[in-house]
């Protein structure tokens, strides 16, 4: 009888390739879904994938309620929790979205250990690291650094994010279970998408081919594709020094202007569109005064923030392919789901 893994938020952009890995090295797969009519859209995402759906379920379990968690959670071995809110725009009150993600991830860790499951892979986000007061240009990031979720310039993601983990490995240091929490904590999530729903993080790569904006903010994110953040989840849940760590998931950073220059000779038929101009930090700081979708990346301008992962690849076996490959495979998912 194949090892179950719970697989939670399974219809989003991550969580669909999580559930492609698993099948694909045999694991039989209960995704969560809110809405029971997701259900064959994921079904359908992950056969056009090229994986087997013979061993993937679904049950309806929501983060904000109690209802169902423990049973959802009942013969299996692992359980991977990846789902997350991470609206494009970001609600005015920072501490909007903590508690849907702080309760829901103490929900799903309860449930893991009643199941005695042996991991517990949650999905984190750098931004749980990167944030602080007097950020140097070039900002070094280590597994032990954490955001800061009192500095009054956080967009409501990153506080939620940063608040969620913490509680996580409170969690997991008062009921003994530290060992077998394994944070993953990706920067920019890029790469092909599964289906047409791309996400908030493809988002950025959509806006850019489509010249949503005339001149482009001045910042940096570390990037990893979502196929090698998938095998790392993968690992997370097998390799036992994973437990009680963070694994940074992210290679190197691009910059907004960098990504455009990707595109604009990957697709030089959409050259004209894309961005060349880069807008002055006080330019951006002001126009987010009046558009939500710019006041999450004012703490970002002007940083670059460089990831220290190499001790993720040799904990897993996991490598990050390049930044741009990411960029590009995101860019032809999105043009070819455009066209469809």
């Amino acid at each position: 009888m194949p090892e179950q893994v719970l697989l939670t938020g399974i219809s989003g952009f991550i969580a669909k390739h999580v559930a492609l890995e698993l099948l694909n090295a045999g694991y039989g797969v209960c995704g969560t879904i809110r809405t029971p009519s997701r259900a064959d859209e994921v079904r359908e995402a992950v056969e056009q994938a090229g994986g087997d759906t013979t061993l993937l379920s679904f049950v309806e379990a929501d983060l904000s309620s109690d209802d169902g968690w423990v049973k959802a959670a009942q013969g299996c071995t692992y359980v991977q929790h990846v789902a997350s809110p991470f609206p494009m725009v970001q609600p005015r009150d920072r501490e909007a979205l903590v508690p849907e993600a702080r309760q829901g991830a103490l929900r799903v860790l309860e449930a893991a250990r009643a199941a005695g499951a042996h991991r517990i892979v949650l999905t984190s986000s750098m931004v749980a690291m990167m944030y602080r007061a007097d950020r140097p240009e070039r900002m070094v990031v280590t597994e032990s650094d954490w955001t800061d979720p009192e500095w009054d310039r956080l967009s409501a993601y990153i506080v939620s994010k940063t608040r969620a983990e913490r509680s996580a490995w409170e969690w997991a240091t008062e009921h003994g279970w530290k060992e077998k929490l394994t944070v993953i904590n990706p920067g920019l999530v890029l790469g092909p998408s599964l289906d047409d729903r791309t996400g908030t993080s493809l988002d950025i790569i959509k806006l850019l081919l489509e010249g949503a904006y005339p001149a482009i903010p001045r910042v940096s994110f570390p990037v990893v594709d979502v196929r090698d953040l998938a095998r790392l989840h993968v690992q997370a849940m097998l390799v036992p020094e994973a437990g009680g760590r963070r694994l940074i998931g992210a290679g190197e950073a691009l910059s907004l202007a960098e990504m455009g220059r990707i595109l604009r000779s990957e697709f030089p038929d959409r050259a004209s569109r894309v961005p060349k101009r880069t807008l002055p930090d006080f330019v951006v700081r002001l126009i987010s005064n009046f558009d939500r979708s710019l006041k999450g990346i004012t703490p970002d301008l002007g940083v670059v923030p460089v990831t220290e992962s190499a001790y993720v690849t040799e904990l897993t076996g996991v490598t990050y392919r390049p930044a741009a490959e990411a960029v590009r495979a995101a860019a032809r998912t999105i043009l070819a789901h455009s066209a469809a």
